[in-house]
């Protein structure tokens, strides 16, 4: 995650995993990155930097890389937000949205690279309205109870509610749910715990999904890959590209 401001300032933000994936679309993703040594990870940092510098990006953008053993291969920049900066906040403590917001509007970045610090570990998990039984097919309809959970270092950001009826039109996700620990293995136990809590009534979400795959052993040891989930729970291979 880069943010880079008008005057030639830049900023990494740490990394994050998305290796959850179905159909190339994110399910899981946290920071930072179990798969990757401190040493790489400095490599792939430095790496973000020097591309926005070289580009004379500005503002927030997430530089997309592939990770294969000891090395790494650029695919692209999405110049906006993602869906997952939510890690980098609660591991950084740097708001994205203000900080894109203001640096947008011309002013300075307000710190460097050595202000820059990791704490902790967060996990990302994407709360669908999908059947994962009948290869993730969109669940529309009424959601009749919304019960979403909280506790320390519970985060959920979300529109669903109770009576909210979820469009067969647009994107399924109807929430994100949000652990923040102080090690990988603590947010795993606070995910799961939170897993077990959000209530949703009415349609069929990834909640039962999602509690798999933070239990299974490859996710345990950080060894899993963005075919986990097509391999050991049965979803199907896109025929063609997604977004990410």
């Amino acid at each position: 995650q880069i943010l880079a401001d008008r005057q030639g300032n830049d900023v990494h933000l740490g990394d994050r995993d998305c290796s959850v994936q179905r159909r190339h679309q994110k399910v899981v993703e946290e920071s930072p990155s179990p798969g990757i040594t401190p040493d790489l990870r400095r490599k792939m940092g430095n790496a973000a930097s020097k591309l926005g510098k070289s580009v004379g990006y500005h503002g927030a953008g997430p530089v997309e890389f592939l990770v294969q053993g000891r090395k790494f291969y650029f695919i692209e920049v999405n110049a906006r937000i993602q869906v997952e900066h939510c890690v980098t906040e609660l591991v950084t403590g740097v708001d994205l949205i203000r900080q894109q917001l203001l640096v947008d509007a011309g002013e300075r970045l307000a710190f460097g690279q050595d202000d820059v610090v990791q704490r902790g570990h967060a996990i990302e998990c994407r709360i669908n309205a999908e059947d994962p039984d009948r290869d993730f097919q969109h669940s529309p309809g009424l959601i009749e109870m919304f019960a979403p959970p909280g506790g320390p270092g519970v985060r959920v950001d979300s529109h669903g509610y109770s009576g909210y009826r979820i469009p067969p039109n647009y994107d399924s996700m109807i929430g994100k749910l949000l652990a923040h620990r102080a090690d990988r293995e603590t947010a795993i136990g606070t995910m799961l715990r939170a897993l077990d809590e959000f209530v949703v009534v009415g349609p069929k979400t990834t909640i039962p999904l999602l509690r798999k795959v933070l239990q299974h052993p490859d996710f345990r040891s950080g060894e899993h890959d963005t075919g986990f989930v097509e391999r050991y729970f049965g979803a199907r291979p896109a025929v063609t590209g997604g977004s990410r």
